[in-house]
């Protein structure tokens, strides 16, 4: 898959068997009509262009809506199946994107066209006012940035495999840059920027006079100033500042006054932000309508890839869901008041990996679930798969510290997990760690086989008392489970970076030396540990070229080039009691 094509539709209508539900009456069924390239001014003039497939038939229809940047000719298949199931489809280029006019820029426009759009769709002659959006990955950011500016018609959002925070979760994670996220997917964007820039400026008559013939340039492409501003930007406002608290979705759950379907998938580069926006949703939303309506449905994949197989583990044959089935009937019944099990099903759905079983629950994070510390244990000597690390419920005592050597001119390598968006060259996903584990920069802490399963499904949490020799560093850390075999499933993963360890919003150095309390976000999974299995937890400074690398000068991170190798420890011990926090479900 190309790199371009990781964001594509087809990659977010990725799913291929039906979820439950038996519809409470027969589903209507129309001849399809279509009008491509159908023109919707903005208020401020510019015109963005969609294509409406709808109905053949008299009489006004839901709306369902979605603005991407990724070229809405990419595919018709989903649009003419809810078009004969009675709603009008709508798939709009986002500004500056295909076919629509005006300047991209990321996330810059679209709660301003967002608004707009949805008030032109619900204006259209066959419409009858009630819109609703969906769609994936930056598909979702138009529908949640939308939601905050409050548009009258808009009923209802279905976002998936989306973020909560621009900034945090999408362009950095715990202070680190998203490399090679932002890398993959800015070059991805700038395609077509560029063929936009090709065909505007390839005009044989500005050089009709030009000698000798063998200097006329066929194309004047230019140089890449301009392709891609916002990647400078993102570089340019590493901290948590207004650049990226005006587009923040969670700062803003109390704007959004609809229902929305969230979905997610464990091994998702936006898995955080998913939940986040379900949790703050349902606490914060702006109305009675969004804090009961919110949904929630956590699978597998994401924009690692559909499943059974993500990586290198098949999560067997009952993981894959009609998304596209889910969408219409959630809408069936919030928008047509359909009786087709909708409203009898619990609000969360997940998939339950190890068991590879789907679970309905009440709430997320789940109330019984308890909040379980593992303590790291070593005689200091954690290094490497081989080392002597452990993890026990058991408080520490006396221990020795463990110190590894990380430099950043050999980092610890990214070998799957949470990645987007070019597959070819790094595959996301569940892959063996071990190759990483064999590093002697790489603490690792594993538990005893357990006896019987053991659940683990919530938000996962690393808390270390740290030293280093620099005044900035990272540190990373990775939830595994071990087969009996020896496979180590990587199942979650986090970074801090020590610099924005108080605060995203302002960065403050180490002193080299001093000890530190901190706390690294792992995100969440679901993970039953099966009999015969163990736990483990990975510790680094590194994640490469997934996250940046922290040269540990101290630099601004953006501009530096300056390498220097840093001494870090992670100490345990009855005053440092490091443990990994983990939310433990009864048997």
């Amino acid at each position: 898959m190309s790199r371009q094509g990781t964001f594509r539709w087809g990659l977010v209508m990725f799913c291929v068997a039906a979820l439950g539900g038996t519809p409470g009456r027969a589903q209507e069924h129309y001849e399809v009509t279509m009008e491509r390239g159908v023109p919707a001014k903005m208020r401020d003039g510019v015109t963005l262009y969609a294509d409406i497939y709808r109905p053949k038939a008299d009489g006004k229809f839901p709306v369902l809506l979605t603005r991407t940047p990724y070229d809405k000719r990419n595919s018709a298949d989903f649009p003419l199946r809810g078009a004969a199931r009675g709603y009008v489809f709508i798939v709009q280029d986002v500004r500056g994107r295909f076919t629509s006019e005006g300047e991209w820029y990321t996330f810059k426009y679209e709660s301003q066209d967002g608004y707009d759009t949805v008030e032109w769709a619900a204006a259209l002659p066959y419409s009858n006012g009630k819109v609703g959006m969906f769609g994936g990955s930056y598909v979702g950011a138009t529908q949640v940035l939308a939601a905050i500016a409050q548009p009258p018609h808009l009923a209802g959002i279905f976002p998936f495999i989306t973020a909560s925070n621009y900034h945090d979760g999408w362009t950095y994670q715990g202070g680190a840059f998203e490399q090679w996220f932002n890398e993959s997917w800015a070059s991805g964007l700038a395609q077509n920027t560029l063929d936009r820039r090709l065909r505007a400026s390839t005009n044989a008559m500005n050089w009709k006079d030009k000698l000798p013939l063998t200097s006329y340039p066929v194309l004047e492409p230019g140089g890449a100033e301009g392709l891609a501003s916002y990647f400078a930007d993102w570089l340019e406002h590493p901290a948590y500042d207004n650049y990226w608290k005006r587009w923040s979705i969670e700062d803003h759950h109390d704007r959004i006054e609809v229902p929305a379907y969230n979905v997610g998938a464990w091994y998702d580069i936006f898995l955080g932000g998913t939940l986040r926006n379900y949790v703050g949703l349902k606490a914060h939303g702006g109305s009675e309508a969004a804090r009961h309506g919110q949904r929630l449905l956590i699978d597998v994949g994401g924009h690692a890839g559909p499943g059974p197989k993500v990586g290198e583990v098949d999560f067997g044959s009952q993981l894959p869901i009609d998304l596209e089935g889910v969408i219409l009937r959630w809408y069936d019944h919030v928008f047509k008041g359909i009786h087709n099990g909708v409203e009898r099903e619990r609000p969360v759905k997940i998939f339950v990996m190890g068991r590879n079983v789907w679970r309905e629950e009440d709430d997320w994070p789940l109330a019984r679930a308890r909040n379980t510390q593992f303590y790291l244990h070593s005689s200091g000597k954690a290094n490497s798969l081989q080392g002597d690390g452990s993890l026990s419920t058991e408080a520490p005592k006396a221990e020795a510290s463990d110190h590894f050597v990380y430099d950043p001119a050999d980092p610890v390598p990214t070998r799957g997990g949470q990645l987007c968006c070019d597959p070819v060259h790094l595959a996301p996903g569940a892959f063996d760690q071990r190759p990483v584990e064999s590093r002697s920069d790489v603490l690792v802490y594993t538990t005893p086989a357990f006896q019987e399963e053991f659940e683990v499904t919530g938000p996962v949490t690393l808390e270390l008392y740290v030293t280093s020799s620099a005044v900035d560093t990272d540190f990373t850390a990775k939830l595994v489970d071990v087969w009996p075999n020896g496979f180590a499933q990587n199942l979650t993963e986090g970074i801090l970076r020590m610099r924005y360890r108080k605060s995203q919003e302002k960065a403050e150095l180490m002193k080299p030396g001093e000890t530190y309390k901190v706390a690294v976000d792992l995100w969440a999974t679901s993970n039953n540990f099966l009999a015969g299995h163990k736990l483990r937890l990975e510790i680094s400074s590194s994640n490469f070229p997934r996250f940046d690398r922290n040269l540990n000068t101290g630099e601004e991170p953006e501009h530096a080039s300056r390498f220097s190798k840093a001494t870090n420890t992670i100490v345990h011990d009855r005053e440092h009691p490091s443990a990994l926090i983990l939310p433990v479900v009864p048997r």
